[in-house]
C-alpha cells in the first residue's frame, strides 16, 4: 500500500455542515468558526453558499460572513454557487474558488433540481466560464457516486459520465461524494476509479458521509489509491436528510487523528482543531459528533 506522505483537507463544516441546522447560527459565530479552523492550520475552507435564502435560510448571511473573515494569504476560501445568479452574487465577496455540483443519479438530479444530469451541467457552463474569466478556481462535486436514496446503487459508469461532462465545461477539480454514506470501500474504489478516467490523481478528492460508520474505511481505501485530498467537517457537522437521525460528514478531527497516527502530514494542529469543534458544538448545545474529539476532550478533562 503506497500511501501519500501529505494530505490536504477541505473543511466544509461552515457550509455543508451548518446548512441543515434548524437554529439560526449568527454570522459572527460562523466567522469565528472559520477563524478557528484557519488558526488550527486548515488551508482550504468551504465558507458558505450563494443560494436562494428561501431554500437554505441558514446561508442568507453569505456576504456578511465572507466580509467578516480576516483572510490569510495561504488559505483558499470557497463558496457554493449553484447557478449564474448565485455566482454573480458571490463575485462581490471575492471567493478564491467556487463549487458546482452534479449528481451521478438521474433520479436524485430530477428530485433535487428538477432537471436531468446533462441539463444541470449545461447550466454550469456559463458559471464555469465566468469564474475562470475572473481568475476564480472551479471545483466540482459529484453527489450520490455510490448510492442514491431514490434509485439505490449507482453504477461507476454514471460517475465516469458526470466526470467527463464536468471536465468538458472546464471544471478543474472533482470531488467524489458518498452523499448518503452508504458506500463501502470497494464501491468507493470503483467510483474513484471512474472519476480518475477523466481527472488526474491531483485533481480528485473524496467526500464521505459517515451515516453507516464507513467514512474512515472509505478514506483509507482512497489513500491507498494515491488520493491525497478530502472534504471533512469540523465536529462531524451536517446531517443526512435521507437517513433520519444519522450523522453526516466525516469529522475532521477523526480523519486528522487517523492520518497523524499513520505518519501522514496534514499541517493541522489537532488540539486547536478539537477546540474549534468544541466551540461550535457548545454553540449548538450538543456533544461533538467526532469520536476522536470526544475521546481527547474526555482525556483532557480526566
Amino acid at each position: 500500500m503506497k500511501l501519500p506522505s501529505k494530505v490536504k483537507l477541505v473543511d466544509v463544516g461552515p457550509r455543508d455542515g451548518l446548512q441543515n441546522e434548524k437554529q439560526t447560527v449568527p454570522a459572527a459565530t460562523k466567522v469565528e468558526l472559520v477563524h478557528r479552523l484557519q488558526a488550527a492550520g486548515l488551508k482550504e475552507i468551504e465558507v458558505t453558499s450563494f443560494v436562494s435564502p428561501k431554500w437554505v435560510p441558514q446561508m442568507a448571511d453569505n456576504a456578511e460572513v465572507m466580509a467578516g473573515i480576516s483572510r490569510q494569504p495561504d488559505v483558499r476560501y470557497s463558496v457554493l454557487t449553484p447557478n449564474m445568479k448565485g455566482f454573480e452574487a458571490a463575485l462581490a465577496s471575492r471567493p478564491d474558488e467556487i463549487v458546482v455540483f452534479a449528481a451521478a443519479s438521474e433520479a436524485f438530479s430530477q428530485r433535487n433540481i428538477n432537471c436531468s444530469i446533462a441539463e444541470s451541467i449545461e447550466r454550469f457552463r456559463p458559471v464555469t466560464e465566468a469564474a475562470r474569466a475572473n481568475g476564480i478556481r472551479v471545483r466540482g462535486a459529484i453527489s450520490c457516486t455510490v448510492g442514491c436514496p431514490y434509485e439505490g446503487e449507482v453504477a461507476p459508469e454514471r460517475v465516469e459520465m458526470v466526470a467527463r461532462l464536468l471536465k468538458d465545461i472546464g471544471v478543474q477539480h472533482v470531488g467524489v461524494a458518498d452523499t448518503i454514506g452508504v458506500g463501502t470501500p470497494l464501491k468507493v474504489q470503483r467510483a474513484m476509479d471512474a472519476a480518475l478516467k477523466h481527472y488526474g490523481i491531483d485533481e480528485v478528492s473524496g467526500h464521505f458521509h459517515d451515516t453507516y460508520g464507513q467514512a474512515l474505511a472509505n478514506t483509507l481505501v482512497s489513500l491507498a489509491m494515491g488520493v491525497w485530498q478530502f472534504d471533512t467537517s469540523i465536529a462531524g457537522l451536517g446531517g443526512c436528510p435521507y437517513a433520519k437521525g444519522a450523522t453526516g460528514n466525516v469529522a475532521t478531527e477523526d480523519v486528522v487523528y487517523m492520518l497523524h497516527g499513520m505518519g501522514i502530514e496534514t499541517g493541522i494542529d489537532l488540539d486547536k482543531l478539537i477546540d474549534a469543534g468544541q466551540f461550535i458544538s457548545d454553540f449548538l448545545g450538543r456533544k461533538t459528533n467526532s469520536r476522536a474529539g470526544l475521546a481527547l476532550l474526555n482525556k483532557r478533562a480526566g
